[in-house]
């Protein structure tokens, strides 16, 4: 038996391969492409913690955790023949599908991003759910970390699934529509829909997981050895909001927050997410449900000026001054939205917070004061325009 965990040498892809691969005797296959090394050195920036080879960190895997059951395979998702050899030769019972192009301001750059981050995403997605189909491999548990992001901002509660319509006093549940607010967010959008397609037309049993705003440097496996760390970006393009305050913090500036800051976005600790796509992944096909079921992969919504508070009084700690400083803001968005987003069902997966985010920011700056030359070195990749000279 096997499980196939796509986008394998990524920020999430690689711990979760580390957790599922510890917890099964199951053949734990990666597949990759390293394109994500090859976007962020696109756009001038790198990850400031050293990533391993992938020889390297499979070989620490089993000389650290005793992980003899990982196994590395290099391929474009986007390419139908490689998926199709992909399956037929490993025939999985699950997949973890967290392969994509997974930045909204690279998506944006221009027409030619745009253009590529939906063919890359969308066409693996549909080489995948198609290959099981096609190779008689339905009962195979489809796994997708999709985006929080496809619901946009909506002053109502989220709900952990589909909407509820009421039209001329008939009421039925819908999908949620589409809300995406970038050429990224809405190649999970699309997805979205043909999971859902997939589930019906095929019977796949499917889990749509809505992954909020990841933070955090390290799981349980990741801290045993520094081959086995994962990426941390920290740039504009590639890194999340709180990453980048934290390198605002570690290379002596301010950190910014626009307007009043008091709206709230969904966030999840590396480790709370990773622990979940493990118990998608390892649940027995008794016990998982046969149809599509939408999980919001998140543990709290903060507001930009809590988190920015909490990176400050913890940057502190490690003797950097990094005072929260509110600046006109330039985007035209509601800074007072109180985003709530239910998530009874990935908090049934998971059980409680394994991390929250002060722990997590305390992680974080424990990892940057280590590689503090790296992100000096980058501070152009990060630094908003209110602080350039």
């Amino acid at each position: 038996m096997s499980i196939l965990v796509t986008g394998g040498d990524g920020y999430i892809g690689w711990p979760t391969a580390l957790r599922i691969a510890d917890r099964t005797d199951d053949r734990v296959i990666l597949v990759d492409n390293f394109a994500r090394r090859g976007w962020v050195e696109e756009v001038g920036a790198t990850s400031a913690v050293p990533i391993m080879s992938i020889d390297q960190r499979l070989a620490a895997a089993e000389e650290s955790l005793g992980l003899s059951n990982l196994s590395f395979i290099e391929g474009d998702l986007t390419e139908k023949s490689f998926v199709d050899e992909l399956l037929t030769v490993h025939e999985p019972r699950a997949i973890v599908h967290t392969a994509a192009q997974p930045s909204a301001p690279y998506s944006q750059i221009n027409g030619e991003r745009a253009n590529y981050t939906q063919h890359n995403n969308m066409q693996a997605t549909r080489n995948l759910v198609w290959g099981l189909e096609e190779h008689g491999l339905t009962d195979t548990h489809f796994i997708e970390t999709t985006t929080t992001g496809v619901y946009g901002a909506p002053t109502f509660p989220i709900p952990e699934g589909g909407a509820t319509m009421e039209n001329q006093g008939e009421r039925d549940e819908v999908p949620f529509p589409a809300m995406a607010g970038s050429w990224y967010h809405l190649t999970k959008s699309h997805d979205a829909a043909n999971l859902r397609l997939a589930n019906k037309q095929f019977g796949i049993p499917i889990s749509d997981v809505r992954t909020a705003i990841t933070y955090g440097t390290e799981t349980e496996e990741t801290r045993e050895d520094n081959r086995l760390k994962t990426r941390f970006d920290f740039d504009y393009y590639f890194g999340v909001v709180s990453h980048r305050f934290a390198a605002q913090a570690v290379a002596g500036y301010p950190l910014t927050v626009y307007g009043k800051g008091e709206q709230r976005k969904p966030f999840i600790s590396l480790e709370d997410a990773v622990e979940g796509l493990a118990q998608l992944a390892l649940a027995d096909p008794d016990d998982r449900p046969d149809d599509l079921t939408v999980y919001n992969q998140v543990t709290r919504a903060i507001s930009i000026v809590e988190m920015a508070n909490t990176i400050s009084d913890v940057a502190q700690e490690f003797d950097y001054d990094a005072a929260v400083k509110h600046f006109e803001n330039p985007r035209d968005e509601d800074e007072t939205h109180k985003m709530e987003i239910e998530n009874e069902k990935y908090m049934a997966l998971i059980g409680e917070q394994a991390q929250d985010f002060e722990s997590g920011t305390r992680d974080i700056l424990t990892t940057l004061a280590r590689y503090e030359d790296t992100i000096t070195a980058y501070e152009d990749r990060f630094l908003p325009s209110v602080l350039e000279d």
